[in-house]
């Protein structure tokens, strides 16, 4: 449904973003084909605080994902559900509507602020999407989660368009900024 979520096999199980609240049993399904049970999963990457990527998360936790959720300091609190996104930017607006029913999920929340090394993946803060967008990088495995601060069309990423960011300047400035510090990789993956 034009959501993505990896499950990423390293020295450890790593899974990047949950999908929406309907997805949760495919991709509960396809970890335990893959890894045997929710109770594999070392780790839980969140690219960025927005349903389509978050909205798994408590459906998955309630069946026995219990790993620990790293998610960029600024989309923490939206998370934690400790602040509401604003209501004064469409794409807050957005995703105050679409978090209306959702109660923070029952597994520990780790802020990472840009540098910081989660596992084997290191946090790239790239705001513009949500404020607290990040990709995370594995260098050994040349691999990296971009989340939204890309989409493909006709072959090439481009930033998603002004009506899906917090702030399309920030975006643009965010992709630049990853694209000149981060190392090569062979495989991108993106949220969409």
């Amino acid at each position: 449904q034009g959501t993505s979520a990896y499950l990423v096999e390293g020295d450890e199980m790593t899974l990047v973003d949950t999908g929406m609240p309907w997805h949760a049993d495919t991709v509960r399904h396809g970890i335990e084909q893959v890894a045997g049970s929710l109770s594999a999963i070392d780790r839980v990457l969140i690219t960025h605080f927005d349903f389509d990527h978050v909205g798994g998360l408590n459906s998955l936790a309630a069946k026995g994902l219990d790993a620990p959720v790293a998610v960029g300091a600024d989309d923490e609190p939206y998370l934690a559900r400790r602040k509401r996104p604003t209501w004064n930017n469409r794409k807050g607006l957005f995703q105050r509507v679409t978090d209306l029913t959702r109660t923070p999920p029952d597994v520990p929340i780790e802020p990472v602020a840009d540098g910081d090394t989660v596992g084997g993946f290191e946090a790239y803060h790239t705001p513009g999407h949500t404020p607290g967008h990040t990709v995370f990088v594995d260098e050994a495995l040349s691999l990296a989660m971009v989340g939204d601060l890309v989409r493909e069309s006709n072959g090439e990423f481009e930033v998603p368009p002004w009506f899906l960011n917090y702030d399309q300047a920030e975006a643009e400035a965010s992709l630049r900024s990853y694209v000149e510090r981060a190392p090569g990789v062979d495989i991108v993956c993106q949220g969409h």
